[in-house]
């Protein structure tokens, strides 16, 4: 019998699991992408149940209840966006890893709207509009809410944008917008925000100076020594030791007594623990030179240290100014509602006496906005606007640090953003002046070629009449410079003008 021929199978089964594994790869991609929103929601849920804790047998809690998750959204779309200013340098300058960089700034956000948040606090929620005027119980709320949803739907879109904006500015400029809605132009305090606004325009142009100025002085006593390696063993614990010392006193200043501990006391603490850490941090440099090479890569790996403590100061610092941006308007309308005296406060230390529960929420908001939306502005701070190494970004986070800081200590609102971007265009464009200018990089130069036996003339600057040449030699990118200040220069007006139209609607439809 002959055999029967062979019938060519058809591979149904394999054709239906492959698409099975189609639909769950497409599943997968969906359900990634929902899983940050997702968790978002669940914070919001949570905030409103702990603040369900104080206010649940109080009158008017349903309005608190949608304050706080107006204020926890904002308060995520801020650690989102500005995450970037605090370790985008370190991140950029592989100092730090990126997950590392996020919970690191994460924790010390907390800490810093905790410890110092009161004062900047204070200004957001008082000393913008002049609450003292408005006489209609509740009204105060609803203008703050409307400033709260259109300042997080702004950010939230700059931030889809990865577009740099101000959350100082945003906030800012929806509480005068729904201000002028609700009660009129005329409580607007227009001196307040006339001060603010020029120290928007100073602070950039100051962090720019503070992180060209460090820049200058590591390169002048580090960089272009014939011993790289023993200038930065002496010099590096040093500038450790400032750091600390100074972060040490203004950390005095917030947790004493108001007027408790004299200045000249204060004073002594600052630098008694800057020594300290200058003691501490000698062995530890010392110990990490062993064996480098004098070139510039060997101290890239001795700044990994100081620039890894100035980020996590920087992340302090913005969680004591940018929390105000959040919950200045949720602590306003406690006071509105009539719950702020009963329902425990923050430290004495602090002007502004939001419930501690509040202070809370924002820390956390921002914390959580920062590990689970933080990447995406991180690579355009600390990669794409001007190369960094962990030298230079050093010189940006301890500037922003610094400026932030003392800001803060005043109650001033000032923008991290603006600060943070400035150090790093100051950083870029000293570069630019010091390859082309610098005299003592040039004469450096000159003795590294004879050493080498490699004849050397100073660079022609002919060059320079050639256009093309110009721009190709740009070590800042002009066109990020350009997108940055279009964004800063549009937020205030764009968010004033949404956070008036959302009042209305607000009005019209639930008073």
């Amino acid at each position: 019998m002959p055999d029967r021929p062979a019938t060519p199978s058809k591979r149904t089964l394999d054709k239906d699991l492959d698409k099975f594994t189609y639909v769950e790869d497409a599943t997968h991609h969906v359900t990634k992408r929902l899983v940050a929103p997702g968790l978002g929601l669940i914070f919001l849920g949570l905030a409103m149940v702990f603040a369900g804790i104080y206010v649940l047998d109080q009158p008017r809690a349903t309005l608190i209840f949608a304050a706080v998750a107006l204020a926890g959204y904002m308060a995520m779309n801020i650690g989102a966006k500005d995450v970037a200013n605090n370790v985008g340098a370190a991140v950029g300058a592989r100092a730090i890893t990126m997950t590392q960089a996020l919970v690191m700034a994460a924790a010390f956000e907390i800490l810093g709207a905790m410890i110092a948040g009161g004062p900047v606090i204070d200004t957001i929620s008082t000393h913008i509009v002049d609450t003292n005027r408005i006489i209609s119980i509740g009204k105060l709320a609803w203008l703050m809410m409307a400033a709260l949803l259109a300042a997080a739907l702004w950010i939230n879109f700059a931030t889809w944008l990865k577009a740099p904006v101000s959350t100082t500015h945003t906030i800012v400029g929806a509480v005068v917008g729904a201000g002028a809605a609700a009660v009129g132009p005329e409580l607007v305090n227009w001196n307040m925000l006339a001060a603010i606004s020029a120290g928007w325009v100073v602070t950039p142009f100051l962090g720019g100076g503070i992180a060209a100025g460090i820049l200058f002085f590591i390169e002048t006593f580090i960089i272009y020594r014939d011993d790289k390696i023993a200038a930065a063993r002496y010099w590096i614990p040093i500038l450790i030791g400032l750091m600390a010392g100074s972060f040490s006193a203004y950390l005095v200043v917030q947790l004493e007594p108001k007027g408790a501990i004299p200045s000249l006391l204060n004073l002594a603490i600052g630098v008694s623990l800057g020594l300290v850490v200058w003691l501490c941090a000698r062995p530890l440099v010392a110990a990490q030179s062993i064996g480098l090479e004098n070139k510039n890569s060997s101290l890239r790996k001795l700044f990994r240290l100081p620039l890894i403590c100035s980020a996590a100061l920087m992340s302090f610092a913005h969680g004591a100014n940018d929390v105000a941006n959040a919950i200045g308007p949720l602590a306003a309308i406690v006071r509105d509602i009539g719950l702020g005296g009963s329902l425990g406060v923050v430290a004495e230390t602090t002007t502004q006496k939001a419930p501690f529960w509040v202070v809370m929420i924002g820390g956390c908001g921002i914390a959580v906005g920062v590990l689970l939306y933080g990447p995406r502005l991180i690579r355009l701070l600390g990669e794409q606007i001007t190369k960094l190494n962990p030298m230079r970004a050093y010189c940006v986070a301890v500037s922003a640090a610094l400026t932030v800081i003392v800001a803060a200590w005043f109650g001033f609102p000032v923008s991290s953003t603006h600060i943070a971007v400035g150090a790093v265009f100051g950083v870029g464009f000293f570069r630019e002046w010091s390859t082309s200018r610098s005299r003592r990089r040039f004469d450096y130069m000159r003795k590294k070629a004879e050493a080498a036996g490699i004849p050397w003339s100073e660079p022609d600057n002919a060059d320079e009449r050639n256009p093309d040449e110009v721009h190709r030699r740009r070590l800042v990118r002009r066109s990020h410079f350009m997108t940055i200040v279009a964004a800063w220069a549009i937020t205030v007006p764009v968010a004033a003008l949404l956070a008036a139209a959302v009042y209305w609607v607000m009005v019209a439809l639930f008073i």
